[in-house]
C-alpha cells in the first residue's frame, strides 16, 4: 500500500510503499478514501504537537472510508460499512487499522469528501460551544480565525444555535465566505481594531479562539462581564498569558478545551455530539465548506495551504477511490 509518511521532523512527507496492516482485536482495517487535513498535522511535522509519534509515521488525523476487515471481538461494524474516524494518525495511507470504538458510521447521503471534513471541525465547534461554553440563543459569539476549518464551523453552528455571530478573519475574500455561512458582523483582522469593533457591537459573550496571540488579548478586553473564552489552539504561534486581574474584575471564565482528549476522558461527549451533528446534516442544516480537494501525491502542497492560511474551511486529500 502507498502512504505519505513523515520520515524526519520538520521535513516534507514522502510517498512510501509499506505493508498493509492486519487488524488486532477490537480494531478494523479501513480502506481509506479521503483524509481531512488539520492544523495539528502541521504541528506534528514541526515536532511541536502534544503527541509525538515514532518515525516514520503516516499522518492524517481524520478520514473516511470503508471497513475492509474486522478484528476479533468487533461486532458492531462489518466489512463494507462506510465510516469516518478521528484516528489521530494514518489517514494519508491507503489502508489503516484503527479501534472500532472511534469509527462512526456515516449517513448514506454523506459524500466521502464531506465525511472527511466533518468530525473534527464540526465536532470541535459543537462540543466547544454547547458542552463547554453553554452558548445560549441571543448571545453574541466572537469567532477568531473564522475562515479556517474549525472557525467556519463555529460561525455556522453559532448561527444555527441562535447566537449573533461576529466573524474575525483576514481579508475581504475570507470574510465574504464567513458572511455566506451566516455571520452577522465581519471584522478584518488585518485592518480593524478587534477590541474597538467588538465593543462597538456590544461586546462578546462567548469567544471561540483557535488563534491566540494578540487576537486573544483583544478579545479578552472586548468580552462582556461573565463571558466565556475558549482557547482551543494557537495558530498565531503565540500562547497568550492570561491577565488574572481582567478575568477577576469581569467575572470571566477562560475554559480550557482539547476536543481530542474526550476520546479517552469521556467518549460519550463526542458520540452524543456526533448524533446531533449527523441529524443536522441529514436535515440539510449543515454543509461542510471544503476549499480544496487534492490527490495523495500532493499532500505536501495541501499542507502548505494550511501553513500559509490560503485555505478557507477544510482541505481534503483524496487517498483512493
Amino acid at each position: 500500500m502507498r502512504a505519505m509518511q513523515l520520515i524526519a521532523t520538520d521535513a516534507p512527507l514522502e510517498m512510501r510503499e509499506i505493508d498493509r496492516p492486519t487488524p488486532a482485536a477490537g480494531e478494523v482495517l479501513v480502506k481509506v478514501e479521503t483524509c481531512g487535513l488539520n492544523f495539528g498535522d502541521t504541528l506534528i511535522i514541526k515536532g511541536t504537537y502534544q503527541e509525538k509519534p515514532p518515525l516514520p509515521a503516516t499522518l492524517g488525523m481524520e478520514l473516511a472510508g470503508t471497513v475492509a476487515a474486522v478484528g476479533e471481538g468487533v461486532t458492531d461494524l462489518t466489512a463494507g460499512t462506510r465510516i469516518a474516524s478521528y484516528s489521530g494518525f494514518g489517514g494519508l495511507g491507503e489502508y489503516v487499522c484503527i479501534p472500532a470504538a472511534i469509527c462512526v458510521p456515516i449517513p448514506d447521503e454523506m459524500t466521502a469528501v464531506d465525511a472527511a471534513a466533518f468530525l473534527i471541525a464540526y465536532g470541535t465547534s459543537h462540543v466547544g460551544l454547547d458542552y463547554k461554553a453553554h452558548l445560549k440563543p441571543g448571545e453574541r459569539l466572537l469567532v477568531l480565525g473564522a475562515s479556517g476549518g474549525v472557525g467556519l464551523t463555529a460561525v455556522e453552528l453559532g448561527k444555527l444555535m441562535g447566537a449573533e455571530v461576529i466573524a474575525c478573519a483576514r481579508g475581504k475574500e475570507k470574510l465574504e465566505i464567513c458572511r455566506q455561512m451566516g455571520a452577522d458582523h465581519l471584522v478584518d483582522s488585518e485592518t480593524d481594531d478587534i477590541r474597538e469593533v467588538v465593543k462597538g457591537l456590544g461586546g462578546a459573550d462567548v469567544v471561540y479562539d483557535p488563534v491566540g496571540g494578540d487576537q486573544f488579548k483583544a478579545a479578552l478586553r472586548a468580552a462582556n462581564p461573565e463571558a466565556r473564552l475558549l482557547p482551543l489552539g494557537f495558530a498565531s504561534g503565540e500562547v497568550p498569558q492570561i491577565p488574572a486581574n481582567i478575568v477577576l474584575v469581569k467575572n470571566i471564565s477562560v475554559i480550557g478545551f482539547y476536543w481530542g482528549g474526550y476520546a479517552k476522558l469521556n467518549p460519550k461527549v463526542l458520540t452524543d455530539s456526533f448524533k446531533v451533528l449527523f441529524d443536522w446534516y441529514a436535515a440539510g442544516k449543515l454543509k461542510p465548506h471544503v476549499s480544496h480537494v487534492m490527490p495523495l501525491a500532493q499532500a505536501n502542497e495541501a499542507l502548505d495551504l494550511l501553513r500559509s492560511r490560503k485555505a478557507t474551511g477544510k482541505v481534503v486529500v483524496e487517498v483512493q477511490k
